[in-house]
């Protein structure tokens, strides 16, 4: 290992004092481990399982919690700590969805009518044009047990981008589009994946602002199944 030297001049030109300076090695600093996955089994381990590839036994791995982690951490679902908890499944749904949300051909399909199709049982709504996708599936909160969102045919009947309830508390309604009866799309500053509404479909603001510039007065909305608990 090559030694640094300086020569430093005194006062008195025969006077030469040398000084060595010693390398210091420092350490490079540390880089903090992954927390360890330990969540517990979770009620959707099974659906998570099967979703992910991994052995479907219903009980939780390390392996198993390590993909769920993943997962979590690909879409956005948080906390992202592996447990296959109500949220995570829920993302689960918009992902098997995918392209073609309407498998099953329970939404009514309108030769070049746009229909917003509001799943209530896989909590879901997303809108088609014909056999098109034009605005993918994106998770809802429909109405609470008593206060169902009701199902059939509906319309659009009027839109407001800043509409405040006049029934419950002046609650934000942000993006508001109505279909039936007070009832309508609306963005929610509150957690989709607990409860239930008062009968609105409640979207995460940022799908509430996308689908009010797909949506017109006049557009048809279709809601169909049985929301889980009701």
């Amino acid at each position: 290992m090559a030694v640094a030297v300086k020569q430093i001049c005194g006062a008195v030109a025969t006077a030469v004092s040398v000084a060595v300076l010693v390398p210091v090695l420092v350490a490079a600093p540390a880089v903090a481990a992954p927390a360890r996955c330990g969540a517990a089994t979770g009620p959707y381990q099974r659906q998570l399982e099967a979703q992910l590839k991994l052995s479907v036994d219903g009980r939780q791995s390390a392996a198993d919690c390590a993909a769920i982690r993943s997962f979590q951490a690909k879409y956005g679902v948080r906390p992202t700590d592996g447990y296959a908890g109500l949220a995570t499944y829920r993302q689960l749904l918009v992902v098997q969805a995918g392209k073609n949300p309407n498998a099953a051909g329970k939404c009514p399909v309108r030769p070049r009518q746009k229909v917003a199709c509001v799943d209530l049982s896989r909590q879901l709504t997303w809108v088609q044009r014909g056999k098109k996708i034009v605005f993918a599936p994106v998770p809802v909160r429909t109405g609470r047990d008593g206060m169902e969102t009701r199902p059939g045919w509906h319309r659009v009947y009027w839109k407001n981008r800043h509409q405040i309830s006049t029934v419950y508390n002046n609650a934000p309604m942000p993006y508001a589009q109505f279909f039936d009866g007070g009832q309508a799309f609306h963005g929610s500053y509150t957690d989709l994946f607990s409860g239930g509404s008062h009968g609105c479909v409640n979207m995460r603001k940022v799908d509430a602002a996308r689908l009010w510039n797909v949506l017109r007065v006049g557009d048809l909305v279709y809601v169909w199944g049985r929301k889980p608990g009701t």
